[in-house]
C-alpha cells in the first residue's frame, strides 16, 4: 500500500529541523540551553540521524552553536547577528518587492489586505503567534510574486534570527511592526507604484533597528 511506504529521509530531517527551529524561535528552548540529539529524537519520535542533520543545519543558520565532543546549545540573541540578518532580509524584501509589484493581481492584494487585518487584530489582542503568522503571509505574497527563488531561500534562512527577537519583544509588551506601514505598502502595490512600495518596505525593515538596540547583547 503506497500510503504506508517509509518516509523519505529528507522529510524526516526537515520535520526535525522545522520543529526544533520553531521551538527555538518561540523561546520554548531558551538561549544557552543545551540540546541533545537523543532527547529530541525521543520527543519527536524519530531516530537520532535526522535530528543530528537538523542540528547541523541550525548551527549553519546561527540558531545553534556546537563544540565537538562537548555541547550543542542555543545561541544567545546577539545584536551584531540580528543586525546582519535584518540587513540581508531587508535587502531581499526590497528586491522581491521591486520584482513583484508589476505582477500582482487583485487576488494577491486581497490576501495582503486580509493578512494585515489579522495582523492588526492580533497586535491589539497581544497574540504574538497570530501577528507574526499574518506578517509572514502578507510579505510572502511579494516573495512568491517575485519568482526569485534565491531571494526566497535567503529570507527563509535568516528570518528566524530576527523573529526570535521580535517574538520576545512583542511578548514583553514591546512594539511590533506597524499595521499602518503595511497599509501604505498595500496602497503602493495597488497603485502599481513600485518605487513607493520599495521605500515603504525599507521603512518596515528599518523599524527593526530599535529592537536590536533595545534588547540584544553585543
Amino acid at each position: 500500500m503506497e500510503a504506508l511506504q517509509p518516509l523519505p529521509r529528507t522529510l524526516l530531517r526537515d520535520r526535525a529541523y522545522t520543529a526544533i527551529r520553531d521551538a527555538i524561535v518561540a523561546g520554548e528552548i531558551e538561549p544557552g540551553a543545551v540540546v541533545r540529539d537523543a532527547e529530541f529524537a525521543e520527543r519527536l519520535g524519530l531516530s537520532r540521524a535526522p535530528v543530528r542533520e537538523a542540528f547541523a543545519r541550525l548551527v549553519d543558520e546561527g540558531l545553534l552553536e556546537s563544540k565537538p565532543q562537548s555541547y550543542t546549545r542555543v545561541t544567545p540573541v546577539v545584536a551584531a547577528d540580528v543586525r546582519d540578518a535584518a540587513a540581508v532580509v531587508g535587502a531581499m524584501h526590497e528586491l522581491v518587492t521591486r520584482a513583484a509589484v508589476p505582477r500582482l493581481r487583485d487576488a494577491d492584494l486581497d490576501v495582503m489586505r486580509a493578512a494585515n487585518e489579522r495582523f492588526a487584530a492580533a497586535v491589539r489582542a497581544g497574540d504574538v503567534d497570530e501577528a507574526l503568522r499574518a506578517d509572514d503571509e502578507l510579505h510572502d505574497v511579494l516573495v512568491r510574486g517575485s519568482g526569485n527563488r534565491a531571494a526566497a531561500a535567503t529570507v527563509a534562512r535568516y528570518t528566524p534570527l530576527i523573529r526570535r527577537l521580535e517574538r520576545r519583544r512583542f511578548g514583553e509588551g514591546g512594539s511590533c511592526r506597524s499595521a499602518g506601514l503595511h497599509e501604505r505598502l498595500i496602497e503602493a502595490c495597488a497603485a502599481g507604484d513600485t518605487e513607493a512600495a520599495v521605500r515603504v518596505t525599507a521603512d518596515i525593515w528599518n523599524t527593526l533597528s530599535d529592537l536590536v538596540d533595545d534588547d540584544t547583547t553585543d
